[in-house]
């Protein structure tokens, strides 16, 4: 098993150096879903929920934690991303919102953490505009479902 990264060492907790690596295309893709009752499934597709339009809301505030990331999650570089995108994909059958949040830099590190945090905080959206017509949404499976280039190369889940 290889070290954790973000210790220094004398094993105390600190934001790794990057400066001597070479700057690489780099994309994550995280995604997740909020599953809700039927009927509120249908208010949002239908646009009739008194908050206003839930997916768009949701999608531009999972893109504004993505570019936010560095201010969230401690030791986390801040990164100039070069494209960010978050779908949002009513889901009938399963009753529930699926979530697909991909991020891109070109740098020294990589984005999966911004990709995690995107499709987050989209989900965690979604259930704050729906609380109160279902207490019983669930937020689940939110994971990293593949990332590309870097030092550590492409990775797919599945492939694990």
């Amino acid at each position: 098993m290889s070290r954790l990264t973000h210790l220094d060492e004398s094993g105390r907790a600190a934001m790794v150096d990057v400066s001597e690596k070479p700057a690489t295309s780099r994309e994550a893709v995280a995604e997740g879903r909020v599953r809700m009752l039927p009927e509120t499934l249908k208010l949002v597709i239908e646009g009739g929920h008194k908050k206003g339009d839930v997916l768009t809301v949701a999608r531009i505030a999972g893109i504004q934690a993505a570019k936010r990331t560095h201010e969230l999650i401690p030791l986390c570089h801040p990164l100039m991303l070069t494209g960010i995108r978050v779908e949002l994909t009513p889901n009938t059958d399963e009753n529930c919102i699926d979530i697909l949040a991909s991020c891109r830099v070109s740098g020294q590190t990589g984005v999966e953490m911004e990709a995690l945090t995107a499709a987050s905080v989209a989900a965690l959206t979604i259930y704050d505009m729906c609380k109160a017509v279902d207490r019983w949404m669930e937020i689940e499976g939110v994971r990293l479902r593949e990332k590309r280039g870097g030092k550590s190369g492409s990775w797919q889940r599945g492939e694990e």
